[in-house]
């Protein structure tokens, strides 16, 4: 079933920004189409980023700190493949925590590019960021980078531009998302490469703790996306109406999150009622893992070359060096 066909322009005239209007207009065809579907970037909004953040902290959530210790302990070979006086174009920048441990360990790098799609978010940490680093020029991009966009031309005598894309987001891509994404990412950095951070396929036990957090962190931050709608879109979700639900879908080896609706309910969007029964679910995320040799033959067919793979003595997660061709 297609969406409304007033759904887009009403989210035209009524929202407050690009992206107000991108949420209210996909949002409108998840609720209409079968099964329900919403992209996890709508996620990050500044509370979303900040429960996020908690995530990150959470001893059950192996991804961050085993990506922070590759980083911290091989930080000198990186730098060695980025080369000095780099460009470091970051994609989903966050809070900027994971990209201190590059720039501390480069070559007098000339300029950080963070891109977010949360702007208020971004702004903030790009400003701490600026405070600690006087001699770097910090250029926060508002953007979607899943979507075409621009950079600034190149600063006169810097070295590489070089991509950082941590955290396993990648995984969140379907498989031609992933490919589509990386192939705009070798076009953008040219010349440079992509230091890229993956989570690999492991026990499914380690994975449905990692998203079952005992706090229920995770299950607010998925729970947070309907929050927002409402306020953002005036939209009526009851938030006590869903359940968070994680579980590893072995065969497509990917981490699924859904929200489930506890009964039969109903939600207004733009004017228009979708009901919703009870035990249907929006599927909000996927986050897909990885084997080293996939990633590998993923990056060739998007443009890049092949460089070294670090990862930690349990290989729970990796972080590759990817050159791009010129």
């Amino acid at each position: 079933m297609a969406p409304p066909s007033h759904s887009s322009s009403a989210a035209e005239r009524d929202c407050a920004s690009d992206t107000d209007c991108a949420f209210g207009h996909d949002l409108a065809r998840a609720l209409a189409e079968r099964p329900r579907r919403i992209s996890p970037k709508y996620f990050y909004d500044v509370q979303g980023s900040q429960l996020f953040d908690r995530i990150c902290e959470l001893p059950e959530y192996y991804p961050t700190r085993t990506e922070l210790g590759i980083l911290t302990q091989r930080a000198g070979e990186i730098a060695a493949q980025i080369g000095p006086r780099a460009e470091i174009v970051e994609f989903g920048a966050g809070s900027l925590v994971k990209v201190r441990l590059l720039l501390d360990a480069l070559q007098s790098p000339q300029r950080y590019l963070p891109i977010d799609i949360s702007g208020e978010h971004l702004e903030a940490a790009a400003d701490a960021l600026r405070a600690d680093y006087p001699g770097l020029a910090v250029q926060p991009i508002v953007a979607d980078y899943t979507r075409p966009f621009a950079l600034p031309p190149r600063l006169e005598g810097a070295g590489r531009r070089v991509g950082f894309f941590p955290g396993s987001t990648l995984g969140n891509f379907d498989p031609d998302e992933a490919l589509a994404f990386l192939q705009q990412a070798a076009r953008l950095l040219r010349g440079g490469g992509l230091l890229l951070g993956v989570d690999l396929v492991k026990r499914p036990a380690l994975l449905h703790a990692a998203y079952n957090d005992a706090q229920g962190v995770t299950a607010a931050f998925n729970l947070n996306l309907l929050a927002r709608a409402n306020a953002e879109l005036g939209t009526d979700f009851d938030l006590d109406g869903f359940d968070h639900a994680a579980f590893y879908n072995a065969p497509l080896r990917r981490i699924e999150m859904h929200l489930v609706s506890r009964r039969a309910q109903a939600v207004t969007l733009h004017g228009q009622r979708h009901a919703i029964e009870e035990g249907e679910a929006i599927h909000t995320e996927s986050s897909h893992k990885f084997t080293i040799e996939g990633l590998r033959a993923l990056a060739v067919r998007a443009g890049f070359g092949i460089g070294p793979v670090w990862t930690d003595p349990d290989r729970l997660f990796s972080v590759h060096w990817l050159p791009a061709a010129q």
